[in-house]
């Protein structure tokens, strides 16, 4: 099931850590923006995001620079990233919380985490190339 919606899905964080297992930070991606001008930076090559919608059944969500992941860690506290701006690296997720604002970053211990859930957000960013 494809899903292009703003519906929100969960990610279960065993299935989050599967999906970005072995992988590098290999591809180049443009993203043009809303106020005009493109940005180039290095991402996963992740073309779906395999989550679960609120019954519990399997979705995918096509990945795009709109894609919001929502990471609810042990204390309850919310943190929004973009899904393609996070990074994975041993135990931390590190993500950017800004399109505007880049160096704009935070890092959670993956063991912290409680909940994340992704949606796309319908900004209006889109990729202009993608370099695999």
């Amino acid at each position: 099931m494809l899903l292009t919606s703003c519906k929100t899905h969960q990610i279960p964080v065993s299935d989050f850590r599967q999906m970005f297992a072995g992988k590098t930070l290999s591809r180049t991606v443009t993203t043009s923006s809303p106020f005009g001008g493109t940005t180039s930076y290095a991402t996963y090559p992740i073309s779906y995001i395999k989550c679960v919608d609120k019954k519990g059944k399997a979705a995918q969500l096509k990945n795009a620079p709109s894609v919001e992941m929502r990471v609810t860690d042990t204390n309850n506290k919310k943190t929004i990233f973009y899904f393609d701006l996070v990074e994975v690296k041993d135990s931390v997720i590190k993500g950017g919380m800004s399109r505007v604002m880049p160096s704009f970053k935070k890092t959670i211990p993956l063991g912290k985490i409680k909940k994340i859930e992704v949606q796309d957000g319908g900004k209006k960013y889109q990729y202009v190339k993608i370099i695999d």
